[in-house]
């Protein structure tokens, strides 16, 4: 009979709705163990990159959006930036490049620029990324990155000696 509803129907569709529920439920839980696991993970890596700034980005958001805090640390340090296939100088000029391209991102870039220091690119290869950047997506944009070059660099000569890092 077409267009009528079996108890097995209703079964599996009762089952389903419930199986996806249960999933989504625990992805969206991030004190379980798993997303502890994956957090603890992303933020070895974030220190590793970024130093105090990024773990200073983390506890910023404690009070406001501690899930966003930890899909930052979770997801994109401890499941992206830690893939094998690029190495982290590569992923900073990527990520230089794309909030470089997206604009409006100058807090964003000051962390990364600073991350870039720490894995080892020089200035003049920041610049140079930067200035490339013009080419795909415009000069506002790359002079809007490379005024934040410029104060993260500042920053590091004024810092104690042994507490800039990058060269």
């Amino acid at each position: 009979m077409t267009g009528t509803s079996t108890d097995t129907d209703t079964d599996i569709h009762t089952h389903t709705h419930t199986h996806t529920h249960t999933h989504t439920a625990a992805q969206h839980d991030i004190d379980s163990p798993e997303s502890l696991a994956r957090r603890r993970h992303g933020l070895s890596v974030l220190a590793r990159i970024d130093g105090h700034q990024g773990e200073a980005v983390i506890d910023s958001l404690a009070d406001i959006s501690p899930a966003l805090g930890h899909h930052v640390a979770a997801f994109a340090f401890g499941d992206i930036y830690d893939r094998p296939g690029l190495d982290p100088r590569s992923r900073q000029l990527v990520t230089l490049g794309a909030l470089t391209a997206l604009g409006g991102c100058e807090p964003q870039l000051r962390v990364h620029i600073g991350a870039a220091l720490n894995v080892g690119l020089g200035r003049e290869e920041i610049t140079e990324a930067l200035l490339h950047a013009a080419v795909y997506c415009g000069f506002p944009r790359a002079l809007n990155a490379t005024a934040v070059a410029r104060e993260v660099f500042a920053d590091r000569d004024a810092a104690p000696e042994g507490g800039g890092g990058g060269v």
